[in-house]
C-alpha cells in the first residue's frame, strides 16, 4: 500500500528531467503523482530554488528523489516539512557544511573525472568516450548517443554548493547503489549510505540506472513511498 502519493524526481548533472522518462510511467501506473524538476545547473542556489518551487506547488507529503549531483540539492531543499522521505540514486549525500565537490575530493578517484571538459565559462561536459565507457556503459549505442547529445552541462561552481542543514538527518532515507558506477564508485556510495543509516539496495548498473534498469529504480521509489 502506498502511504505517500507525491514523488518529485530531481536529475543530476549532464541530464534533464527527461532522464526519468522510463521511470515516470511505472510510478504513475501505481497511482503516484510525479513531478520531474528541470534544474538550471547554473548554480547550487538556483537548483535548490527550482526544487523548492516544485515542492511548494504540491499538496500533501512528498518523497523527494535525487540522482547524482541532485543528492546535494535534495539534501538542502528536502528540509521543507512536506518532504517526509528521501531517496538517493547513485547520489552525493553531503552533511551540513559539505558540498558534492568537497565529498568528491575525499573519494577515491573515479574514472569519469578524466573525461570531463570545462568550457570558457566554467560549464562541464562529458566526452563521448566518457559517456560510452564510464557514464552510461550499459545502454545501447543509440541511447548513449542521445545521452551525450542531450547532456546538460553543469557550472562547476554548483558542485561547491554547501548545505546549511542536511535533510537526511531528520527523515527516513533510502539509497540505491549502482554497483558498476564509474562516476561515484560503489565503495563511496556505501560509505555515504552507512553514514545516513539509509535503507540500501544494490543494482548492477552504471551511473544511470533510471535509464538502464528503470523497473528496479521505480520499485525502490515505491518502497520508499510505502
Amino acid at each position: 500500500m502506498i502511504s505517500i502519493s507525491n514523488v518529485i524526481l530531481v536529475h543530476g548533472a549532464w541530464a534533464d528531467g527527461s532522464s526519468w522518462a522510463k521511470v515516470i510511467p511505472l510510478l504513475t501506473k501505481k497511482g503516484l503523482a510525479v513531478t520531474a524538476v528541470q534544474l538550471p545547473l547554473t548554480s547550487f542556489e538556483a537548483d535548490v530554488a527550482a526544487v523548492r518551487r516544485a515542492i511548494a506547488a504540491i499538496d500533501g507529503e512528498v518523497v523527494l528523489v535525487g540522482h547524482s549531483y541532485a543528492g546535494a540539492v535534495i539534501g538542502e531543499a528536502g528540509n521543507d516539512p512536506k518532504v517526509v522521505r528521501l531517496v538517493y540514486v547513485d547520489a552525493f549525500a553531503p552533511d551540513a557544511g559539505e558540498s558534492a565537490g568537497s565529498l568528491f575530493a575525499q573519494f577515491e578517484s573515479a574514472p569519469l573525472s578524466a573525461e570531463l571538459r570545462p568550457d570558457a565559462e566554467g560549464f562541464l561536459k562529458i566526452t563521448r568516450e566518457g559517456v560510452d565507457t564510464l557514464f552510461a556503459q550499459d545502454l545501447d549505442d543509440a541511447e548513449k548517443a542521445l545521452v551525450h547529445a542531450a547532456q546538460g552541462p553543469i557550472n562547476g561552481g554548483a558542485l561547491g554548493g554547501v548545505l546549511t542543514r542536511a535533510a537526511w538527518r531528520g527523515r527516513p532515507t533510502f539509497y540505491l547503489i549502482g554497483d558498476q558506477d564509474q562516476a561515484i564508485l560503489r565503495a563511496e556510495q556505501e560509505k555515504m549510505a552507512a553514514r545516513m543509516n539509509a535503507t540500501v539496495a544494490h543494482v548492477n548498473t552504471s551511473h544511470v540506472p533510471m535509464l538502464s534498469q528503470p523497473d528496479a529504480v521505480a520499485s525502490f521509489i515505491l518502497k520508499a513511498a510505502a
